[in-house]
C-alpha cells in the first residue's frame, strides 16, 4: 500500500537561493510518517505514552531537484518490517505539476523502550 500526504511549499521554508532548504524535506517526510501512522489507526504520542518510541536510526536521502515557494507536492510512502525491531519507510517527494521526483529516501526507524531496542513486529499492525 502506498500512503500519500499532500503539501504546498511555504515561503519561509525556502533559503536565500529561493529553493526549499535541504533540512525541510526531512520535516515533510517526518510529517508524512506521522500521518501514515495516524491514518492506520495509530499515534506516535500514544505509543510514546505507552513507553514505545519509534526513532529514526538511519536516513538515506537523495536530492534530485529543488522545490520552490508555492510548489504543490506529494510525499508517497511505503513501509516494510526489517527484522524484529526496525521499519523501513521508503519515501518519495514528487512535484505535482509535472510529476517530477524531487527527493527519494529510505528512513530506518527502530522501536525503542527505555532506551533499548524492542520488538515492534506484532506491536504495530501495518496496513496492507
Amino acid at each position: 500500500m502506498t500512503h500519500k500526504t499532500y503539501f504546498e511549499v511555504r515561503d519561509y521554508e525556502c533559503d536565500l537561493q529561493g529553493i526549499v532548504n535541504h533540512s525541510v524535506y526531512l520535516n515533510y517526510m517526518e510529517h508524512s510518517r506521522h500521518q501514515f501512522l495516524k491514518d492506520a489507526g495509530g499515534d506516535f504520542a500514544a505509543l510514546h505514552n505507552e513507553g514505545l518510541d519509534l526513532v529514526v536510526v538511519h536516513a538515506d536521502v537523495s536530492y534530485h531537484a529543488s522545490l520552490r515557494s508555492g510548489d504543490r507536492f506529494v510525499v508517497e510512502l511505503t513501509v516494510t518490517l526489517s527484522g524484529k525491531v526496525r521499519l523501513l519507510f521508503h519515501q518519495k517527494i514528487i512535484r505535482i505539476s509535472d510529476e517530477k521526483s524531487m527527493v527519494t529516501a529510505i528512513m530506518t526507524v527502530a522501536g525503542v523502550r527505555a532506551g533499548r531496542p524492542v520488538r515492534i513486529d506484532g506491536v504495530l499492525v501495518l496496513p496492507t
